[in-house]
This record gives structure tokens, sequence and C-alpha cells, in this order.
């Protein structure tokens, strides 16, 4: 036991479900934290004995938690602003641990590094790389044949601007693709010709009308956005 690390984990849900198992199997002791009775039933269900059940918004509460110098934080709230405050209020006093938090925006990713996370796991980016690899390979459509066949609830799918769009005249950064439920995975900008752009290459462009983007997602979020996209359009 003296040899196992201690990771703290913020949050239980599916993106944390995923990450407790492979700290487990890195040799960790795991403590999930919730503040919502369901999922924190769920985690003791699953077999993680050490779960507490507190208000992460309260200071003194965090504070009674034995965490040591050494130990492992993660903020993995669903919320993005709670877990905003969580990192800010437990870098007020774990000054030196390692803390690592989840980004679900490109919003949320410099907050989090503002208020004091050694590492964020932008899951935006992440995607977007990952799905840069697939393409920069040479077995490209069977790869993606297989990917999308073998994951049901995910599809990719192109959208062109139109005209007088939500999204015409609008600068990438400032687009909330996740309030959508889908993930900007690249485009073609016009203006620069035919050639795809990642969105790994972390080059900010204007959005055009007859741009066409690539996005990722479940296909009833898919089709949602693109009823959005042509909203109030006259």
């Amino acid at each position: 036991m003296k040899n196992k690390k201690q990771a703290w984990i913020f949050g239980y849900n599916k993106q944390s479900k995923s990450i407790a198992a492979s700290l487990v199997a890195e040799n960790f002791i795991i403590t999930i934290i919730e503040n919502d009775e369901k999922k924190f039933q769920d985690a003791l269900s699953d077999g993680y004995k050490n779960s507490v059940l507190i208000d992460v918004t309260e200071d003194l509460e965090l504070e009674k938690l034995d965490i040591k110098q050494n130990d492992w934080i993660l903020c993995l709230m669903q919320d993005e602003h709670l877990n905003v405050f969580l990192t800010l209020s437990l870098r007020s006093y774990c000054t030196c641990n390692k803390i690592v938090a989840i980004s679900h925006s490109i919003y949320s990713t410099q907050k989090l590094k503002m208020a004091g996370a050694n590492e964020v796991i932008d899951i935006y980016q992440v995607s977007a790389n990952r799905i840069h690899s697939i393409f920069e390979k040479p077995i490209v459509t069977k790869l993606m044949d297989n990917f999308i066949s073998t994951t049901h609830e995910i599809s990719f799918k192109e959208f062109t601007i139109p005209k007088n769009s939500f999204l015409d005249g609008m600068v990438i950064d400032e687009v909330d693709f996740d309030k959508f439920g889908v993930i900007f995975t690249g485009m073609i900008d016009k203006e620069l010709g035919n050639e795809f752009i990642f969105a790994a290459t972390n080059i900010n462009h204007k959005l055009d009308s007859e741009d066409i983007i690539i996005c990722i997602g479940k296909d009833e979020d898919l089709a949602k956005f693109e009823k959005y996209l042509h909203k109030d359009i006259r």
C-alpha cells in the first residue's frame, strides 16, 4: 500500500470512469468525490469504496479531505463552471499537488490553466488530434469505415455554411460547438483554396458562407446542429 499513489477524482461520469480504470491499472488508490447522490452511489456500486459525497462548492468541505502533498487531483466535473471553481479552490490550499482538469470546450481550457491546473485534458483538441492521425494513415478508408460502423453512436458530417447563418462571419474560437453536442474537426476555407484544414493545426480561421466544416457527433445532435445552422435565414 505504501508504494501506491493516491488519486482524488472529482466527478463520476463517462470520462472519469475511463480515467479511474486506467489509474487503477497503474496501481493508484482511487477516491471519488461527488456532490450528486446518484453518481456517488454509482461509484460505490462500481467498487470505489472510498467514494465521498460532499458539497464541492464549500471550501471547508474540501479542506476536510485528507489530501497529501504527493497525491494527484483530477477535476473531471461535467459542469465546466464548477470544474473551474473547483480547480481554483483546490489550488488555493493544495499548492504542491498535481492538478489535472478536463475541458469540454475551447473556452474553459485557458480558464482551467489560469485557475491552477497543471495539465488540461482538452476533449476538443484530443478528438481533433485523434481524427488527424486517422486521416494521415494510408488505410484511411478502411479505418474510417470500421471506426464509424463499430461506433454506432457517432458519425462524421460536413456542412456548407449558408449565407447569413449564425456562423457566417464568426471566428472558430468564438463558436461553442460543445453546446450543440458536436465536435469541430476541420474545415475547407474557400478563401485559401480546397485544402482541408484540421482543427489540430490551431489556426483560428474566420468562417464565411460557402466554407465547409466537418463535425463529429451523434446523428441526432448533428441533425439539430444542421437545423440551427439554417435557422432564421432570410
